[in-house]
């Protein structure tokens, strides 16, 4: 749903999943979007990590899968998300994920949009990748924040959204989205003061004293860190 979440999650899957090519693609990229759209193009394969800036009027040949991490904000939206696959009389298929709070969204969709959906049975034998994303937020400032920025940007995107009577934000398990999210600690914003977590644990480790792997981002760092000193 937000820049912010397709930079985060777009560079976990990189380090995550090898042998596929990913690419990432959103609004605030301007000039390189279509570049990065071309060589998605003529790709055998790969993951696209994209925000609704690729839900309509474009297309790709054989998308096998359009999963959609967050439910879009209107339902005309969630047609033209699925439209990217199956074109042409090609077969395809697109998932949505919902969290049972938010389960009357499909009948939502059934009427506003007339589109059935099925439910798809949860996973067996997942692998639970939170440790190695943690563990890169840990080795790289980059990484820490750009997770601090993708909950954030999550959480307003989030309270804005066009159901407001199903995405309840006053509904939403904060401790799990920050988990879900590998985060090392709380950020600090309005949507969250005031309350506490008990089912999240933040890390013992000073997240100040976490570095930038770019020699010259962390220069440039301890610099302001000299001179607020």
């Amino acid at each position: 749903s937000t820049c912010a979440c397709v930079e985060y999650y777009g560079k976990a899957l990189e380090s995550l999943i090898k042998q596929v090519k990913i690419m990432s693609i959103h609004g605030k990229m301007k000039h390189k979007r279509n570049k990065i759209f071309t060589e998605f193009r003529k790709l055998p394969g790969g993951i696209l990590v994209c925000t609704d800036v690729m839900a309509r009027g474009i297309d790709i040949p054989e998308v096998h899968w359009v999963l959609q991490y967050d439910p879009p904000s209107s339902a005309s939206a969630f047609v033209h998300r699925c439209g990217r696959t199956a074109r042409i009389g090609n077969v395809g298929s697109a998932l949505v994920f919902l969290l049972p709070m938010e389960e009357s969204y499909i009948n939502f969709l059934s009427i506003n949009q007339k589109c059935p959906m099925q439910e798809m049975k949860p996973q067996t034998n997942v692998l639970d990748l939170l440790p190695k994303l943690k563990s890169m937020a840990l080795a790289d400032r980059a990484v820490f924040e750009k997770g601090m920025k993708a909950f954030v940007s999550y959480v307003q995107a989030y309270a804005k959204h066009e159901c407001n009577l199903i995405f309840r934000i006053k509904d939403l398990d904060f401790a799990s989205l920050a988990r879900g999210f590998a985060l090392l600690k709380m950020p600090k914003m309005p949507e969250l003061r005031g309350k506490c977590f008990p089912d999240f644990t933040p890390v013992t480790v000073n997240t100040d004293s976490i570095s930038y792997k770019d020699k010259n981002r962390e220069k440039q760092r301890q610099k302001k860190l000299e001179e607020q000193r």
